[in-house]
């Protein structure tokens, strides 16, 4: 089910962006397998199997790739995919044997993706690094924070998946439609430091543009604006506001029973002190269930700033069914969504056998023995 149904991947196993892409494209349909290591890693933080909700969905054949019998049995398998994932440092596949230029001999049509922190060149392609390190590299890092305070880390949502996962989605679900109209496959060199760029790429213009040049923590967008800020209630909760245009914030005030010729105006930033200090003042008055008795669903911009353990619970994620139960957990759905193609429900990490998954590469458990030996 889903609109990627028939579709065929082979993930090799990783952390950060690579299992959430692989997630993605199983919630919309596609057949992944992933093959694993025969003994665990220190890689990231370990978790058990159950918690690993991006694991959700496939299937999972453990080979020792140091084995010519276990890279003879990958290859096949590579042969009969779509696209492949890897997320190792440079030069890994290419020593296992497992290389572009081995796979694309062996399947013309492969879109093989390979997501990776630095890239696949430049002088920073072999060293380690993680998430925050990819986004200082871009000036992501840099704009996030308040007024006089160090750079904020935005967990890891930005280089990771935002700058990872979603562009090597981006790319793999292009480079097989490339390949289907023209017979030929491609590396995907997705990069979270290009990724993590390229989400910069409407902020960049904001400074070209004389909107974004004040210091971290004093422009329209980081908290610098009164009014696209958060602040807290009498209750200890905060509540988010957005009220960007001129329409929005006149409602906003009108809902708060603000006389805007009072203060200075919206866009005077030498204003924006005076207002934050009302504002605030204002917000403690009331709880943030008060807050969103008078604000929310109005078009003042408002929402509650919820935790994980309240997200699900809110009104509006029920009635979109936004969070699912997967073998007994609470977790977020699959999305997007489509209208003519129902996706099927996530199945929980492990609950997919190898036999199972392998019935779409035409491979059977006994030729699966036969190829590993075991």
């Amino acid at each position: 089910m889903g609109p990627l149904a028939g579709i065929k991947i082979i993930e090799f196993t990783g952390i950060g962006p690579a299992p959430m892409a692989a997630m993605l494209l199983a919630d919309m349909g596609a057949t992944v397998l992933r093959i694993d290591r025969p003994t665990p890693t220190d890689l990231g933080v370990p978790m058990a199997e159950e918690h690993e909700f991006t694991r959700r969905s496939r299937a999972v054949l453990n080979l020792d790739l140091k084995q010519p019998a276990a890279i003879a049995l990958a290859l096949r398998l590579i042969e009969g995919s779509d696209a492949l994932i890897e997320g190792f440092r440079p030069g890994v596949m290419e020593r296992l044997g497992l290389g572009p230029d081995v796979c694309l001999s062996r399947n013309p049509k492969l879109a093989y993706g390979r997501v990776t922190g630095w890239g696949q060149q430049g002088p920073l392609s072999q060293a380690a690094g993680h998430d925050l390190n990819y986004i200082a590299l871009t000036g992501a890092l840099h704009a996030i924070g308040r007024a006089g305070q160090k750079p904020t880390p935005p967990l890891n949502l930005v280089g990771d998946y935002g700058g990872g996962a979603l562009y090597l989605v981006t790319g793999l679900l292009a480079a097989i439609l490339s390949a289907r109209t023209t017979g030929a496959g491609q590396v995907v060199d997705a990069a979270m430091v290009d990724g993590a760029l390229s989400l910069m790429t409407p902020i960049y213009a904001m400074q070209a543009g004389g909107r974004m040049t004040a210091p971290r923590g004093e422009n329209q967008l980081d908290s610098g604006a009164y009014y696209y800020e958060v602040y807290e209630c009498a209750d200890g909760q905060f509540i988010s506001l957005a009220p960007i245009e001129a329409k929005f914030h006149a409602e906003l005030l009108r809902l708060l029973e603000i006389d805007p010729a009072a203060m200075p105006a919206q866009r005077d930033r030498t204003g924006w002190a005076q207002w934050k200090e009302l504002l605030t003042e204002r917000f403690l008055t009331r709880t943030r269930d008060d807050w969103c008795r008078i604000l929310e669903g109005s078009d003042a911009c408002f929402a509650p700033v919820l935790s994980m353990a309240e997200a699900h619970a809110h009104p509006h994620n029920q009635a979109r069914e936004a969070f699912i139960n997967v073998g007994g957990y609470t977790q977020p759905a699959p999305a997007p969504r489509f209208t003519a193609t129902k996706l099927a429900t996530p199945r929980p990490p492990g609950s997919i056998s190898v036999a199972e998954a392998l019935t779409a590469w035409d491979l059977s458990p006994a030729e699966l023995q036969a190829a590993i030996g075991s």
